[in-house]
C-alpha cells in the first residue's frame, strides 16, 4: 500500500483505498459498517492512509531540501513566516496537486516545534510518527486538511 504513496496519495483513488482500509478494520474488530473506525485505528496502532501519505510527503521535503527555498532566502524582511518554505505561484491545478507543491503546503502547516527538527531526519521522523497518531484529517477535494494538532512533548 505504501509503494509510491507520495505520488498517488493525493489522487481520487486514495479515497477508494481508504474505504477498503476502513472495511478491513471493521472486519478485524467485528463492528457494523456504519460505526466509526477512528478509535479502532488508534487502538490497533494502524495509521489511516492519509497519515503515511503526509509522513512520506514531509520526508520527501526533508530529503530533497536543496530543491526548496525558505521565505528568508527570497526576501530579507523579518516576518512571522520567514521559516516557512516559499510557495511558488502557480495557476495550474496539476502542479498544485503535485508532490512538490503539496509538500510545501503540508510542511508550512506544521507546528514550529516539529519544523525545528528538520535538520535531524530521525528526530523529525519520530516526532511526525508520534504526531500522526493524534492528527485528525478530513479529505477535502483531494487535499488533506489538518483539523486539530494536539500538543506533545518531544524528547
Amino acid at each position: 500500500m505504501a509503494y509510491g504513496l507520495v505520488f498517488w496519495g493525493n489522487s481520487h483513488h486514495s479515497n477508494i483505498i481508504f474505504r477498503l482500509q476502513k472495511r478491513i478494520i471493521r472486519i478485524i474488530v467485528r463492528i457494523r459498517g456504519r460505526d466509526s473506525c477512528r478509535e479502532y485505528f488508534m487502538n490497533l496502532k494502524i495509521l489511516p492512509l492519509q497519515s503515511p501519505y503526509i509522513l512520506l510527503l514531509l520526508l520527501f521535503v526533508i530529503d530533497n531540501g536543496d530543491y526548496f527555498k525558505a521565505n528568508s532566502e527570497i526576501h530579507y524582511i523579518r516576518t512571522r513566516n520567514k521559516s516557512n518554505l516559499h510557495l511558488p505561484i502557480s495557476t495550474l491545478s496539476v502542479y498544485q496537486n503535485g508532490t512538490y507543491y503539496n509538500g510545501i503546503r503540508v510542511f508550512n502547516s506544521l507546528p514550529s516545534q516539529i519544523k525545528e527538527l528538520c535538520h535531524n531526519r530521525n528526530q523529525f521522523k519520530c516526532a511526525l510518527k508520534i504526531s500522526c497518531i493524534f492528527i485528525h484529517f478530513i479529505p477535502c477535494t483531494n487535499i488533506l486538511v489538518v483539523i486539530r494538532f494536539k500538543t506533545f512533548t518531544i524528547i
